[in-house]
């Protein structure tokens, strides 16, 4: 009994962040139509008043983010045509990393180079899991086939580890950068800021619960190779 509450808890701890997020940032996008312009136009509204008009808006399937390599802010689509206020909310934060970026914000530089790395470990981590028990049967070494399950959970975790450390850089482009621009700039319908808030909390939680949920992942893996 004690055994399945911890799993029970474990699972609400990780589990619980991401489903936090996402029924923040959708509860917020309804109505659509709330402001006059879309994530999108306000995005190019805001990189033009902080002299980066050489940062590009795109529209993206992978998620909202700022790109500093290409120099673009990316917005999923609903975020990009929409005109809610989780729409304008959340690009309002990503153009608080394009000017992290143009001030040379030390955590952001790190956090670029750190995932330039974690990309390709995650995707090597899953490989060698994939493969772990092929070498076990093929080697007939249970200790060779244990080494490339360890190295492919810990190459697996890198991504996990990185975006825990970036909360406070995420939470400095939502309330260092995000909100006094929105604030200043008068873009919020009044009563808005306090919503507005609790969406900029959960952009900048959105790494850290996707990295929890690569945790899952991780033990997921590891129960199916203990069978």
């Amino acid at each position: 009994m004690l055994y399945l509450i911890l799993v029970i808890v474990i699972a609400a701890l990780i589990v619980g962040p991401s489903y936090w997020v996402k029924h923040t940032l959708e509860k917020y996008s309804h109505p659509d139509d709330r402001y006059p312009g879309t994530g999108a136009e306000l995005a190019r509204i805001l990189l033009d008043w902080a002299n980066l008009q050489i940062v590009k808006v795109e529209v993206s399937e992978q998620g909202d983010h700022y790109d500093p390599i290409a120099k673009a802010v990316r917005l999923t689509e609903d975020k990009f045509n929409g005109k809610s206020l989780t729409a304008i909310t959340v690009a309002a934060h990503e153009v608080g990393h394009a000017i992290q970026d143009r001030d040379g914000y030390l955590p952001l530089k790190l956090r670029t180079r750190l995932v330039q790395i974690a990309a390709p470990a995650e995707k090597l981590g899953a490989a060698i899991l994939m493969i772990a028990p092929v070498i076990t049967v093929a080697t007939r070494a249970p200790v060779a086939g244990a080494l490339f399950v360890a190295g492919g959970l810990l190459t697996l975790g890198t991504a996990a580890v990185i975006h825990m450390f970036t909360l406070p850089m995420e939470l400095h482009a939502s309330f260092s950068r995000a909100l006094p621009m929105l604030e200043q700039g008068k873009y919020l319908i009044p009563g808005d800021e306090p919503h507005a808030r609790r969406i900029l909390r959960a952009a900048a939680w959105t790494y850290v619960a996707a990295s929890l949920m690569t945790l899952l992942n991780i033990g997921r893996w590891w129960a199916i190779l203990r069978r």
